[in-house]
């Protein structure tokens, strides 16, 4: 399949690379030469505006910064430039009011469209192991999945256009209350002359046990290997986890939804960002502690 990929940064050149590893024709765009350098060492054919890139492409996939630039890139050309007949998969995370906007105009032009943010990080983006959350209609789902099963373990249905993002919102929110509540309990277990890995070893078994304890520990030396292992570096980075908490709470405020320990987290990773360290691993937020 002849495939667009439009923006080749930590997550998405990986994924491009693994699109070119299960048999696809990708056309790449990125306005970082040495992102198109890369992507065309991996077997992409690079280009240097979007309009051409989209030209005779089955799908185009997008891996974006945030709402404003997908919204532009869509609209002023992706929309028009690709055939009628591809489908269009935006993996970037943006807020659910952009996204629903923009797939609303993608159809009126005749185009199906889902939006399909990602969980997993730059590992998975290299290795082809992302969770994609997707929003859409069945129809424009059954297209995408085609592609998102090339580049990743898990694509799950979330419902209607923007579901995906919604999703994507909610359990970072949650992932960063987990990482604040596993960091806390750590140092706690420390000042109390408890030893981490014993703390581990009991707690990783026990009602306490986390994702963020179990697979991704924010203590170095403990647990499987993780960015606290390189002194914070890669992963996930503070000012990504930052963004999607932002973004949560700009929606649960739209929806009236109660969220007091997302809200404090949000707070927590802004104090630890602001300090500089946006971008350190999201888990070196124990540092605070």
């Amino acid at each position: 399949m002849r495939i667009a990929f439009i923006g080749l940064g930590n997550m998405g050149g990986g994924m491009a690379a693994n699109l070119v590893k299960a048999g696809h024709d990708v056309q790449a765009f990125d306005l970082s030469q040495a992102a198109l350098d890369t992507a065309k060492d991996n077997g992409c054919t690079p280009f240097t505006s979007i309009k051409d890139t989209c030209e005779g492409a089955e799908a185009v996939v997008t891996m974006l910064p945030n709402g404003e630039i997908v919204r532009q890139v869509y609209v002023d050309d992706v929309i028009g430039s690709a055939p009628k007949g591809a489908v269009l998969i935006d993996c970037s995370t943006i807020d659910v009011a952009t996204a629903r906007q923009v797939e609303a105009i993608a159809v009126g032009a005749g185009y199906e469209m889902v939006d399909a943010p990602v969980s997993g990080g730059i590992a998975a983006a290299n290795g082809g192991t992302l969770t994609f959350m997707v929003g859409g209609t069945e129809s424009a789902f059954g297209r995408a999945k085609l592609i998102l099963e090339a580049m990743g373990k898990a694509v799950i249905h979330a419902g209607d256009a923007g579901n995906g993002q919604a999703a994507k919102i909610c359990n970072n929110m949650l992932l960063a209350i987990h990482m604040i509540g596993t960091c806390e309990a750590f140092r706690m277990a420390e000042k109390l002359g408890l030893d981490p890995q014993t703390f581990y070893d009991i707690s990783s078994v026990s009602s306490g046990q986390n994702w963020s304890m179990t697979s991704y520990c924010p203590v170095p030396g403990v647990g499987p290997q993780s960015p606290s292992d390189n002194d914070y570096q890669g992963g996930f980075a503070t000012a990504l986890m930052l963004k999607d908490l932002r973004l949560a709470m700009e929606a649960a405020e739209t929806a009236d939804a109660a969220t007091p320990m997302g809200a404090r987290a949000a707070s927590i990773y802004e104090d630890f960002n602001g300090a500089g360290n946006g971008g350190l691993d999201f888990s070196a937020i124990i540092k605070m502690l």
